[in-house]
């Protein structure tokens, strides 16, 4: 019998959700994603010690305050990791646009022009990767007009149908539903306990799955932010998910058989439509207070790690790494 994560491979494609190059190797996934929380605990490992130095030789090169610099060498450790990710995966790289840019268009928009220009200047095609953005409305509306420049994106810390349905509107690539943290909420606030098949999580990424299916909405639905391997084999057959390697090493290391639970063929009962325009969107984020909740902490948290990698980054420039 071939091991569940090969299994799961033959029915759905598997993302890593890391930043170490090593875990690539090992698990061999078609695409990968990371954040600033995966860029910074990457950042710290002693085997990218290369990587870094590399990176603020570069940083000092365009010159700036120490806080600019830092700022310029934190972008580019997310392009570089992605850079040596693309040589390892046939797929997709997604990188970040900064967190504390979520509810300002224009300026994500910007970034991600920058993200992909500097991709192009590392010989990195703008058809290998994906500019990821928070699912506000703000973000999906930059993810909008990056679309129709023919930059592909993915909507990344969506926790709702509302999120879907107006990231399907906007003609985005891909989304990336974040299964455990709905799963860590509905803990919290019930206090109880919940198997794979009636995981909050898993319910709201079936659900998304079947409203695209049922619509033909080309949007790739990739669940994510999984708490353990229950959740992603309640999920096989979905389009893509991206597992931490801690994960996919239990996937790899289990002979059982994994049975397929989406299927774009069998998508059960007609969800009706939802509403995609601002006003929609915002009343139905206000209605529902856990993807409200997970999507303002969830933008908290990326943008804590990235200055905690630029403040690692400022100290490296302290101690005088060698241009």
């Amino acid at each position: 019998m071939t091991s569940k994560l090969d299994q799961l491979k033959s029915m759905t494609v598997v993302v890593a959700d890391t930043g170490d190059l090593d875990a690539i190797k090992t698990y061999r996934p078609v695409d990968c994603t990371t954040n600033p929380s995966l860029v910074l605990k990457a950042a710290e490992l002693p085997a990218y010690k290369d990587v870094i130095e590399s990176a603020i030789a570069w940083g000092r090169k365009q010159g700036g305050t120490q806080d600019a610099i830092a700022a310029h060498v934190g972008d580019r450790l997310a392009v570089a990791f992605g850079a040596e990710m693309s040589k390892l995966v046939p797929g997709r790289i997604s990188t970040e646009v900064d967190a504390d840019l979520s509810f300002d268009v224009e300026a994500s928009v910007k970034r991600a022009r920058e993200i992909i220009a500097a991709y192009d200047a590392l010989g990195v095609p703008r058809e290998k990767i994906l500019v990821k953005l928070a699912s506000t409305w703000e973000g999906i509306r930059a993810a909008a007009i990056l679309q129709k420049e023919g930059i592909d994106c993915n909507l990344t810390l969506l926790f709702s149908l509302a999120q879907a349905a107006a990231c399907a509107e906007a003609g985005v690539f891909l989304i990336s539903p974040f299964v455990g943290r709905i799963l860590d909420w509905h803990v919290k606030a019930s206090g109880k306990t919940f198997e794979p098949e009636e995981d909050p999580g898993v319910l709201s990424v079936r659900q998304i799955y079947s409203y695209y299916k049922q619509r033909g909405i080309e949007t790739v639905v990739m669940g994510a932010s999984f708490r353990s391997t229950g959740e992603i084999e309640a999920l096989a057959g979905c389009d893509r998910l991206t597992i931490a390697p801690a994960l996919l090493e239990k996937l790899a290391a289990d002979n059982g058989t994994l049975v397929r639970k989406l299927d774009a063929n069998n998508t059960g009962e007609k969800i009706p439509t939802v509403a995609s325009d601002e006003r929609s969107f915002r009343w139905a984020m206000n209605e529902d207070q856990m993807a409200t909740e997970k999507l303002s902490e969830g933008i908290r948290l990326f943008a804590k790690d990235l200055r905690a990698l630029r403040t690692l980054i400022a100290k490296r420039l302290e101690t005088g790494v060698p241009a």
